[in-house]
């Protein structure tokens, strides 16, 4: 934005009217000397008119910020450039992993709230909260089978299998990573679906049946797998590469069939779900047989299902596989739902089903 010399001697004096009278005392100093009373006036009013024609000429887009402090004494301007650079320096601290490093000031007085676990001990995750911690059902059946018996169901399973064959070639028995490189893709879904149903509600003025809630709960339980994971299995540069590109392509296409087929979007999630758990049960016996250490279970895993302390690699995936077993029962009942001709909102949304 352009302005002449003179609208911005205009904008100065009017600045300089309604300003605090102390800004031109004495004792107030821009350069470094003492002024009378009227000579600072003089002063400030040539350098406050050189200063707004030369700041909105040229940086129109950040001159309001920076010429802010102008009229700050001293001891002001030191106080917000140690609150910038205390704030700066808080904001390298750890804020989704596990400890606090460094706390980050904030003029808006948002601070952490300190969470102990139930011994007392302080909770040291912040991407995710005690009350959020359970203990997972390992008994579920995970053998039950949706039979593929409509055009839509024989579709959905025949997708679903067309993309394992890729995993099983790349991966082949390498676990680790492949339980990785599922969770990016695992995780998705639940939070298309929770998504495009928010909005849906805002749209209509009405409630989801506490299915969005449902939805983000699988999508940031995926999430928390993938977390687990990777304390246990680092990617290479080239996997990492791979899920930008598998996440890409899955994400849209995954957005565009929720769009078209609600049904048929959620068929497909509950048959990926059971090809997980086929995933997790041949890392069970790879784990049995030697040919993968059972480690110690990360320190995430210990807090977030509550495991019991001397818990090993082989108890986080007996979770981590009823987990996906209660994925697959979900998605597949939100899927008969849209076949009775029902919306999800018909029946009441499985919240908490662990």
């Amino acid at each position: 934005m352009m302005i002449s010399r003179s609208t911005a001697s205009r904008v100065a004096k009017s600045v300089l009217n309604h300003a605090d009278p102390r800004y031109f005392s004495a004792a107030t100093s821009l350069g470094g000397g003492g002024y009378t009373h009227g000579g600072a006036a003089i002063f400030l009013s040539r350098n406050l008119e050189n200063a707004l024609w030369k700041t909105w000429t040229r940086f129109p887009a950040v001159g309001v910020r920076k010429s802010s402090t102008l009229a700050l004494s001293k001891d002001q301007r030191q106080e917000e450039e140690k609150v910038q650079g205390g704030a700066s320096d808080g904001a390298a601290a750890t804020g989704g992993g596990n400890g606090n490093k460094g706390v980050v000031v904030s003029y808006w007085g948002v601070e952490p709230a300190k969470i102990t676990k139930e011994d007392g001990t302080e909770w040291k995750w912040n991407c995710f909260r005690p009350w959020e911690t359970y203990t997972s059902n390992t008994t579920i059946d995970l053998k039950k089978h949706h039979a593929p018996v409509t055009w839509m169901d024989k579709m959905a399973f025949w997708t679903v299998k067309a993309l394992r064959l890729p995993t099983d070639i790349f991966f082949q028995k390498r676990y680790g990573c492949r339980a990785m490189m599922l969770e990016t893709v695992a995780a998705v879904p639940g939070m298309v679906g929770g998504m495009l149903l928010h909005c849906q509600s805002l749209r209509r003025f009405e409630h989801s049946g506490g299915w969005i809630k449902a939805l983000l709960e699988e999508a940031e339980n995926e999430r928390m797998h993938l977390m687990t994971f990777m304390e246990v299995s680092k990617p290479r540069w080239y996997e990492r590469a791979l899920v930008f590109a598998v996440q890409g392509v899955f994400f849209n296409a995954y957005f565009l069939a929720y769009l078209v087929s609600p049904k048929m979007a959620h068929r497909i999630v509950g048959y990926l779900e059971e090809e997980a758990i086929h995933s997790y049960t041949e890392f069970l016996k790879e784990l049995d047989n030697g040919n993968i250490e059972n480690v110690p279970a990360p320190a995430i895993a210990l807090d977030y299902w509550r495991l019991p302390p001397g818990s090993t690699l082989r108890d986080v995936v007996m979770v981590v596989r009823a987990d996906e077993a209660h994925h697959r029962d979900v998605n597949h009942f939100a899927s008969d739902i849209h076949c009775q001709g029902l919306e999800l909102k018909a029946a009441p949304a499985p919240v908490g089903y662990h």
